[in-house]
Order: structure tokens, then C-alpha cells, then sequence
């Protein structure tokens, strides 16, 4: 990836907070949410309960579509991010102690 595009991400990550996450429902249809997220680097980091909908799809089709953005004044200065990847619930307690402080720092 070039350094100038790394960087931009990067921006971006770091200036939101909420982002969209897009799950595979039982029945085939997209379920899309807003959540808080936190990132390490280029790690997306958001929380689910347990007993949330989207965690039941994300354990059965770890598959996800995660879109971040904001308005602008002007169209051209609208900017924004929109990915694919795979979530995974994180069983680590250092890396669940590590996100939450993540968390308080935001």
C-alpha cells in the first residue's frame, strides 16, 4: 500500500469513532449497525453483546462490510472509508484489557 494512502486511513480511523458494520443474517439478508469502534493501527475494534443479533451472525458468517464517514459543507470534501474483512470475537484477556484502555483513551 503507498505510504500516502496508509497514512490517510490511518487519518481517518483515528478521527471517528462510530463506524457501520454490515453482517450476513440467518435468512441471507444484509443487517447493517452502527457502533462505537476503537483501532490499533489498522485493527478495528468494536463491541458486541453477547446477546446482539449481529453477534450470532458474525459467529456464524464471519464475513463483514464496515463503512466510517462524515458530512461535509461542500461534496468534494466529503471523505470516507468503506471495507471488507473478517471479525473474530477476541478470547485474549491482554488483548481485550489492551482494547479496553483503547477505549478509555478515546
Amino acid at each position: 500500500m503507498v505510504p500516502r494512502v496508509k497514512a490517510l486511513i490511518l487519518k481517518l480511523l483515528n478521527e471517528h469513532r462510530v463506524m457501520t458494520i454490515a453482517t450476513n443474517r440467518p435468512d441471507g439478508w444484509p443487517q447493517a449497525t452502527m457502533v462505537g469502534y476503537v483501532n490499533d493501527g489498522f485493527l478495528l475494534y468494536c463491541f458486541v453483546a453477547r446477546n446482539a443479533q449481529k453477534y450470532a451472525n458474525i459467529l456464524r458468517d464471519p464475513r463483514v462490510s464496515i463503512s466510517l464517514g462524515s458530512d461535509a459543507p461542500r461534496p468534494l470534501d466529503i471523505k470516507g472509508l468503506s471495507l471488507a474483512g473478517k471479525a473474530s470475537e477476541v478470547t485474549d484477556q491482554w488483548e481485550f484489557d489492551h482494547v479496553s484502555g483503547l477505549r478509555l483513551k478515546r
